[in-house]
């Protein structure tokens, strides 16, 4: 009986070590999201004036979870709060862009139950008299040793926290007129991190 009551304990300690980690979901496909011809996307033209009041809003995969935020709303893709990874001091610095008037996050208020295009985006900028919408994802890969990790998979840290793992994130972003959808110009940055799974 006390051999079973120590096997026991000594399950239930292991049990607690054995720590797990969700990765966050995938990054919204932009090209997805706007299916316009390639006549009609050639004539468009810009028509916002500046200084320009910029929108701001992160969209990411459909199925999108992350351990820090939830989606504001979803369909074809997400839209995930943007001051999970932009501060005010953020926003206010891209405030003092030049040509820049105002800049403010999308609201939860202002987008539809179900988001099926990019049109619903340009949308709810022009509910909040935005010019310019400044869409933004993030494509997150995990690698542990040697192995990759996908969109939402589970990471076993295991009774061996100290193997190492690699993160590359990518933000693609992109800038579009909110009144005919002109293209004003894209972004992208990667950052690598490495260190052993238990940080």
């Amino acid at each position: 009986m006390t051999r079973s009551i120590a096997l026991l304990v000594l399950a239930i300690m292991l049990g607690g070590c054995a720590a797990s980690y969700v990765t966050p979901g995938g990054p919204a496909r932009l090209d997805a999201i706007d299916r316009a011809d390639i006549a009609q996307v050639a004539s468009r033209r810009p028509a916002a004036s500046f200084p320009a009041r910029i929108a701001v809003v992160r969209v990411q995969a459909a199925d999108y979870r992350s351990s820090t935020a939830e989606p504001l709303a979803t369909g074809r893709f997400s839209v995930v709060p943007t001051k999970e990874l932009i501060s005010d001091d953020e926003l206010n610095a891209i405030g003092e862009w030049d040509d820049v008037a105002a800049v403010a996050p999308l609201s939860k208020l202002l987008l539809p139950a179900k988001l099926d295009s990019f049109d619903d985006l340009r949308l709810a900028a022009a509910k909040l008299q935005a010019d310019v919408l400044l869409v933004y994802t993030i494509d997150t890969t995990f690698r542990v040793q040697g192995r990759g990790y996908g969109p939402l998979a589970l990471i076993s840290l295991g009774l061996v926290p100290d193997r190492d793992a690699y993160v590359t994130s990518t933000a693609s972003a992109i800038f579009v007129d909110v009144r005919s959808g002109f293209v004003f110009g894209v972004v992208e940055a990667t950052d690598k991190q490495s260190g052993l799974t238990n940080a």
